[in-house]
């Protein structure tokens, strides 16, 4: 016994009109994955079985989760072996949880434009090469809010056909694979969002559809309150500074008057974009990373500021559409600009009323000085 042996199964027990009773036999099956000792999975992992409640799932699937860390699969990532409905194939998957979009957006067109988009970010994670004879979606046929959504979020996938199934051997490889490609995509996710927070949400999902042309060189640009905030740490309270909002609401004021939109709206996890007034849509787009010089040392900023750029250029955009980059600081920071100008990032900081920067800063306008 092993995996091909339960996929198989499935597959010839599974009834949707027989209810999801705990006497029928295709529920029986998917109940008792999760005590069954023989399928061999990866040291650290276990499986579930899924076939609906109260009522029949369309798709029943096999979740395969890690023992140690999140397993709910109403959010975060996990593989599942899903069922097209009409039980002829099925696909090992990497998911991204769809559940806990409901109250957001829904259950329709919403949903799975926001899972689709995310999980063509997500792909990004996974070399080209590695993917061969993976596809990005399975074909589940049926038109239910819920298949529909799993066909949206899925990240990668390997389809088979339950009247030949490979063997356990095969199967295992491309588990192992799997596994290989959601430790990839976890780390890619971990950019994005570490919550369930509006603004990671937003990042993926443009209820529009595209960016509209701005009107108001303003309108897409909302920095947060500059105000003191408390957070409770490890049982004692720490007051913290929004600095970094008032940065970056100070520059976006700034730049606006140099012919600059800033755009703050649904840029998450950005700081801040800029495009050119008039040019907002096949322009080229300026990623600003804001960092604040503690103690007149800007080493620490520095490098945020940096490896976050290239992180976020890196993971949240495609080789077609790189960004110019942009730093921007609290103050001065010295040897540190022609440094970050031999990296390709160009930097502007605060100067007392003004605003200075290095070349590639001053020769696109953004500095006063």
């Amino acid at each position: 016994m092993g995996i091909r042996d339960l996929l198989g199964e499935v597959a010839s027990t599974y009834d949707r009109t027989a209810g999801s009773r705990k006497d029928v036999v295709g529920q029986k099956v998917l109940r008792r994955v999760a005590s069954r000792t023989d399928l061999a999975l990866p040291l650290g992992f276990k499986a579930e079985g899924h076939g609906g409640q109260t009522t029949p799932a369309a798709t029943p699937w096999i979740g395969i989760f890690a023992e140690e860390g999140d397993k709910d699969p109403k959010r975060g990532l996990y593989l599942a072996y899903i069922f097209s409905a009409d039980l002829k194939n099925v696909s090992l998957t990497l998911q991204q949880g769809i559940t806990w979009l409901e109250e957001r957006l829904g259950r329709g067109r919403a949903r799975e434009e926001h899972l689709r988009h995310h999980a063509a970010r997500l792909r990004r994670a996974v070399r080209r090469q590695e993917r061969q004879g993976w596809v990005n979606e399975p074909e589940l046929r049926d038109n239910a809010a819920r298949p529909r959504a799993y066909e949206a979020a899925s990240v990668i996938a390997r389809t088979y056909d339950t009247g030949a199934l490979p063997s356990d051997v095969t199967l295992m490889e491309d588990l192992l694979n799997g596994i290989t490609f959601l430790r990839q995509v976890q780390e890619a996710d971990r950019v994005w969002w570490q919550s369930d927070s509006a603004d990671a949400l937003e990042m993926s999902y443009d209820p529009a559809g595209h960016s509209a042309r701005v009107v108001d060189p303003l309108a897409g640009f909302h920095p947060k309150d500059s105000g003191d905030y408390v957070v409770e740490i490890k049982a004692r309270q720490q007051v913290k500074r929004r600095s970094h909002e008032k940065l970056v609401k100070d520059f976006g004021d700034h730049i606006v008057e140099r012919g600059y939109n800033p755009i703050t709206h649904l840029q998450h996890p950005k700081d801040l974009v800029l495009r050119r007034q008039g040019e907002e849509t096949g322009g080229p787009e300026w990623l600003v990373e804001a960092k604040i010089v503690r103690n007149g040392n800007p080493t620490a900023a520095v490098r945020e500021a940096l490896g976050q750029l290239f992180e976020y250029r890196h993971f949240l955009y495609g080789e077609d559409s790189r960004p110019l980059l942009v730093g921007l600081f609290s103050e001065d920071i010295g040897v540190y600009a022609p440094y970050l100008e031999g990296q390709g990032i160009a930097s502007v900081w605060q100067s007392g009323e003004e605003w200075d920067g290095s070349p590639s800063s001053r020769s696109w306008g953004m500095t006063t000085t």
